[in-house]
């Protein structure tokens, strides 16, 4: 997150709060990171909205700039200004959807998510970082290369939200059921199969000293679990990653972030591989 030069916040004048702001004041605090305001809107009528809020961010000491800019529909706009002004972080606040509407229609964030090159931060609360807990979420019963990856980048995220905010890093990992009919015998029995995972956390929690306490590994579905864990701990901020479900041709991310992304009491950071990344910048570079 140190190399974080440029972040894009998503700025709703409508939103008195500021939330994906005061989030974004807290980051380039310590990265000493650009400040990108964007307004998405067609109209193009928010100018003195913009030049009042940088004139005060400047006087603050924050180095910021901002634009109005309007491509198509709202996750393109986004993107589009990401790209072209190399943002290496989205910040947003996140309203939850009608249920309704969301089992008619895509929501604008998860679009957000699925195909945004950059890390994405959803914003859900004004619940204060500093000394709280940050929860990061990865599934150590996937060893491949592209899951070792994104684990070590969930974890370092993580652990670098948690220096920043002075706060305490916990991780979770969901483990499914014992099945008597598996193969392995490892997965035949519960205490085994924790056993299993809680070996595969040993390297990343002696790498970011995450002692036995902080870790976290459960029976269940992820989708449930790690809201469940989240709300025990009264976590700030939950990060969690994505990889590709049916080959980078569809750079679909995994339900998992978008199913918790409203069921969630925390504000959430998602994350992708370095391949879905470069693959979702030649898509945006296509259009």
């Amino acid at each position: 997150m140190q190399a974080i030069r440029s972040i894009l916040v998503v700025m709703d004048p409508g939103q008195q709060e500021g939330l994906a702001l005061k989030r974004a004041k807290l980051i380039a605090g310590v990265t000493q990171s650009q400040l990108h305001l964007l307004v998405c809107d067609k109209k193009h009528d928010h100018s003195t909205y913009l030049s009042d809020l940088c004139a005060t961010l400047k006087q603050e000491g924050f180095n910021t700039s901002s634009q109005q800019a309007w491509h198509e529909n709202l996750y393109q706009t986004i993107i589009s200004v990401q790209q072209a002004e190399g943002c290496g972080l989205v910040i947003k606040q996140h309203f939850p959807d009608n249920p309704l509407k969301k089992a008619l229609l895509t929501p604008e964030d998860w679009k957000l998510l699925r195909h945004c090159p950059s890390p994405v931060l959803m914003v859900k609360t004004d619940k204060p970082w500093n000394a709280g807990v940050i929860l990061a979420a990865v599934d150590v019963g996937n060893a491949d290369g592209e899951h070792r990856t994104l684990h070590a980048s969930i974890i370092s995220h993580g652990y670098d939200i948690a220096a920043l905010a002075k706060a305490d890093l916990h991780v979770i990992s969901a483990h499914p059921a014992p099945m008597l009919s598996a193969a392995d015998p490892t997965f035949q029995l519960k205490e085994t199969i924790e056993a299993r995972y809680r070996e595969q956390c040993k390297a990343f929690q002696a790498e970011f000293d995450v002692p036995d306490e902080r870790l976290h590994v459960a029976e269940g579905p992820a989708d449930s679990l790690i809201p469940q864990i989240a709300h025990q701990l009264n976590a700030a901020v939950t990060v969690i990653g994505t990889v590709a479900r049916t080959g980078l041709s569809g750079a679909l991310i995994g339900n998992t972030a978008e199913v918790i992304l409203d069921s969630l009491e925390s504000d959430v950071l998602v994350l992708k591989p370095d391949d879905i990344i470069a693959h979702l910048e030649e898509l945006v570079a296509q259009r």
